[in-house]
């Protein structure tokens, strides 16, 4: 089968379009023939190596929908022709509230969906939402489980909550800003690029602010009063901004912090204020399928920016690492 090879890490580059062996399943174990994958960021780290527990070769890839191929011995749950979506994370363990130590995500170590074959366990396959399409379904799973575990389960969401969301445009955010609307909160963003703030308004936003703009933290305060939750995978010098914009009791919810530590932090603006700062990262299998159903319910479909070809995986990854998307980028994996 055709598959995307990570041998040695450089980068998007380094990603090989190659001829490897197909997998078969074995004890609990599904192959599924796979029509659409979906590209993450992390997904770009390992390609230079900066990611936990690095072990390659490796096929890339977290995200995928398919087509069930074959079973092994012992799955009941399904059989061949079923139409599935994939959960990445593999061994997350039996307490909801974090992972296991043995917690690890499709795509490296184990192989992953920039492939037209993959292997995993029959635990983390389910069946493919009917309304949605294959590149929709391929680009829910590690983006949509984590903004979900994010806002629901760590951020605790409500009705009427203020939610702020910075950096709007990547798949998380998205996603996080389609959950939060379809619970009925009031949800304001920022980003770099006016274009991006428009297009967030008109799936919901309530407002936004340009981050460029001197004093935006002030201005977007003004604007919303404060927020209740913030989901952040910012981090660096922006989070004592973030600080400034909750309310008296609020969460910040971080799952990332792509532009480094957060320097000089001032503890007494969190304790004053009685901040909560969460830590979030995936989800469990429980949340995965509580997002699925979710979104079946609110028929969310996932904002996607881009297709490219299997064999032009690496450009993609070159796409998504400059990042001037606004939503999910999609492979197509050829017949």
């Amino acid at each position: 089968m055709k598959a995307i090879l990570l041998k040695e890490t450089g980068g998007p580059a380094a990603a090989a379009y190659i001829e490897v062996e197909k997998p078969q399943p074995e004890n609990c174990e599904i192959v599924v023939k796979l029509k659409n994958a979906a590209l993450n960021r992390r997904d770009v780290f390992v390609t230079y190596g900066m990611y936990p527990g690095m072990k390659l070769p490796s096929i890339l890839g977290a995200d995928g929908a398919g087509i069930v191929e074959s079973v092994g011995d012992d799955v009941e749950s399904l059989q061949a022709g079923d139409e599935v979506v994939i959960n990445p994370g593999l061994h997350w363990g039996d307490d909801i509230r974090f992972n296991s130590p043995d917690f690890h995500i499709l795509g490296m170590p184990a192989d992953g969906t920039y492939a037209e074959y993959v292997k995993i366990s029959c635990e983390n396959v389910y069946k493919k939402p009917a309304y949605l399409t294959w590149p929709e379904a391929a680009a829910i799973p590690l983006s949509a489980l984590t903004a979900y575990r994010a806002l629901i389960t760590r951020g605790e969401l409500r009705k009427g909550d203020t939610v702020f969301i910075p950096g709007i445009g990547g798949g998380v955010s998205l996603f996080a800003l389609q959950i939060a609307v379809a619970k009925g909160a009031r949800v304001f963003i920022s980003s770099g690029s006016d274009e991006k703030i428009e297009r967030a308004k008109k799936m919901g936003a309530a407002g936004g602010i340009n981050y460029r703009t001197k004093g935006w933290a002030k201005a977007v305060k003004n604007e919303m009063g404060g927020a209740d939750i913030i989901i952040d995978s910012v981090g660096g010098e922006t989070f004592k901004d973030l600080i400034k914009l909750g309310k008296p009791g609020g969460r910040i919810v971080n799952f990332g912090a792509t532009t480094g530590p957060v320097p000089e932090l001032v503890l007494p603006h969190v304790f004053f204020k009685h901040l909560d700062i969460r830590g979030t990262t995936m989800g469990s299998p429980q949340e995965f399928a509580e997002m699925l159903t979710f979104f079946e319910h609110h028929e969310i479909r996932p904002v996607i920016d881009r297709h490219f070809p299997l064999k032009e995986a690496a450009s993609a990854l070159k796409y998504m690492e400059e990042g001037d998307s606004f939503g999910k980028i999609v492979l197509d994996i050829e017949e």
